[in-house]
């Protein structure tokens, strides 16, 4: 059995470019010239817990276990004694990474470039290895110079399985986030490849907690292994404020629809439960005009890899995601985490609320709670350690100030731009020339920035009665491979009615029938008359025009083998 060697560092994690104690410096850890220059240019000054901890051991050429959260710092705690004890002289691989997921394999390989930038002549040459790319390509690569593969392990497997991947130089191995490779149930493929693996190496195993599996791999495999912990004092990431908002189940799609009316931000991740969840709820906010998609494990590596390509570089605001998909998904500008569904583990909550508040930035959580679930969100608290403030779900009227202070915001920025003085003389000349005074060319303008809906409805302050709807008709259906989320956001986009406006949708193989509300039929009607829904264009019509007799629903079909009862 190994030999554990405590080094507690007692405080509270840091985000990504984190300060932290003041008494050390990236000078102080040992660490080469070339590496402190990258360290230097990345903006970073002082090391965080995670990293001043594990750095000086790893240096010294110790195995170790690394107990942090994501947003520690943790990856550069052993990316930079790595590369520091790297000989490219050698041309073979002489570091293995190993993480759950293909995108926090394609982030960690991005990290270690750019910590490598000025290790030796022409930089430390990196690959990532996982599934979902050819094979032959990352064969290929393999074939040349590769000093660290940072991969899977179903496909470190495969490369190992083929010889293609060499592990008689490799001297280093890191277990980046152990326990979620338990969970995903890969703990077998890391061991089967820790088998393979010289005698004479060193490794690192980082991990958030430190279940009973992951402790019998370390004591099977390290060796007298340095234990740096980050003790829970405050386990969620300062600079974030955290707050709670007890939902009814059936009022969570309402409710986050007003919350993200007022918040504002450039990006936001919300979290659900199911796969099947994260579709709906992406097509419903997509529906309801909010740029949204979803990312989960049953999307392929490519669709994922672009919702999260869009997200980063801003063409879209929000993305729903499960927890497993989230994993590794890095992007410094999420100002807002949505706990749509509550999760079960506590700790699962710091790993969420870890995705904002990154970069020095602040951010916001809030997590939607049942009155059922009450325990499960004391229970996130004690384990937090830090207590979310209750709020209440933004009343209508709060959403339509906030899009009325957004308007004049963007006002107030166009009347102080350099060609303010053009635009203040063409409106006197519109005013003298029509016959208008000045706070009519105001107003009319104002009417235009604000959109054809009516100032109210712009932001749901209308109600509607779900028990008072009138069905049309739309000749599209599943055929045209036409979403609910298609159908409600034409209907928004052509009326500017909320998409509460719209009902139930019953999608048939050419044709849907649609709910909407009995007041707005003949706005709705006569604003979708050539119009384009799923690449085609059609005209709505009533499916029970005056006089004609409703449509019925199917009987249900009779048991039995005839076609009718004997």
């Amino acid at each position: 059995m190994a030999r554990f060697v405590w080094v507690s560092v007692a405080c509270a994690p840091y985000p990504s470019t984190m300060p932290n104690s003041p008494e050390l410096a990236f000078t102080d850890l040992g660490l080469a010239p070339e590496i402190l220059k990258a360290v230097t240019e990345l903006g970073y000054e002082t090391p965080s817990a995670i990293q001043a901890g594990a750095i000086p051991p790893l240096l010294e050429g110790r195995d170790l276990i690394g107990q942090a959260q994501t947003g520690t710092g943790k990856t550069a705690a052993f990316a930079l004694p790595m590369l520091q004890r790297l000989d490219l002289e050698q041309r073979g691989v002489q570091a293995v990474v190993l993480t759950p997921t293909r995108e926090l394999a394609m982030q960690v390989a991005a990290a270690v470039r750019g910590y490598g930038r000025h290790v030796g002549k022409h930089g430390v040459r990196v690959l990532p290895v996982y599934g979902g790319q050819p094979i032959h390509v990352q064969q290929k690569a393999l074939g040349r110079t590769v000093h660290v593969v940072i991969g899977t392990p179903g496909r470190v497997m495969d490369h190992l399985r083929r010889g293609t991947l060499d592990l008689g130089g490799v001297h280093f191995f890191c277990l980046d986030e152990a326990d979620e490779m338990l969970n995903m149930g890969f703990l077998d493929d890391v061991e089967w490849i820790l088998e393979h693996a010289p005698a004479e190496r060193q490794i690192a195993l980082f991990s958030a907690t430190l279940p009973p599996p992951i402790r019998r791999v370390a004591e099977r495999y390290l060796n007298a292994p340095a234990d740096v912990k980050i003790e829970r004092e405050s386990l969620t990431v300062e600079g974030i404020e955290q707050l709670s908002i007890r939902v009814p189940g059936h009022r969570k799609q309402e409710a986050l629809e007003r919350v993200l009316g007022v918040e504002d931000h450039d990006a936001v991740l919300v979290f659900v439960s199911t796969q099947r969840m994260a579709s709906e709820l992406a097509e419903h906010l997509e529906g309801h005009g909010f740029g949204a998609e979803c990312i989960h494990g049953g999307m392929n590596q490519a669709q994922r890899d672009t919702v999260i390509r869009r997200l980063r570089d801003k063409r879209i605001q929000i993305v729903v995601a499960t927890d497993v998909a989230a994993r590794g998904l890095d992007v410094d500008h999420i100002g807002l985490v949505v706990n749509y569904d509550l999760p079960r583990d506590p700790e699962v909550y710091v790993h969420r609320v870890g995705r904002t508040g990154r970069a020095g930035r602040t951010g916001r959580a809030i997590s939607f709670w049942q009155p059922r679930e009450q325990r499960q969100l004391q229970a996130i608290e004690r384990f937090s350690g830090q207590r979310m403030d209750a709020v209440r779900v933004p009343e209508p009227h709060e959403l339509l100030e906030r899009q009325r202070d957004r308007l004049v915001e963007k006002l107030c920025d166009a009347a102080a731009g350099e060609d303010a003085e053009s635009f203040t003389a063409w409106a006197q000349d519109i005013a003298t020339e029509q016959g208008l005074t000045s706070e009519q060319v105001a107003a009319a303008a104002l009417r235009l920035a604000w959109g054809d809906a009516p100032l109210a409805a712009a932001q749901g302050d209308e109600a509607f009665d779900p028990h008072d709807m009138t069905e049309i008709v739309i000749p599209v259906g599943k055929w045209n491979r036409v979403r609910p989320g298609d159908i409600v956001g034409c209907v928004a986009g052509a009326t500017g009615l909320p998409g509460k406006a719209v009902g139930r949708i019953n999608l048939r193989e050419r044709v849907s029938f649609v709910e909407v509300a009995t007041p707005h039929v003949d706005r709705i009607l006569a604003a979708l008359q050539n119009v384009r829904i799923a690449g085609r264009v059609v005209t709505a019509r009533l499916a029970h025009p005056e006089g004609a007799p409703p449509r019925k629903s199917r009987p249900p079909k009779r048991k039995g083998k005839g076609k009718r009862d004997r």
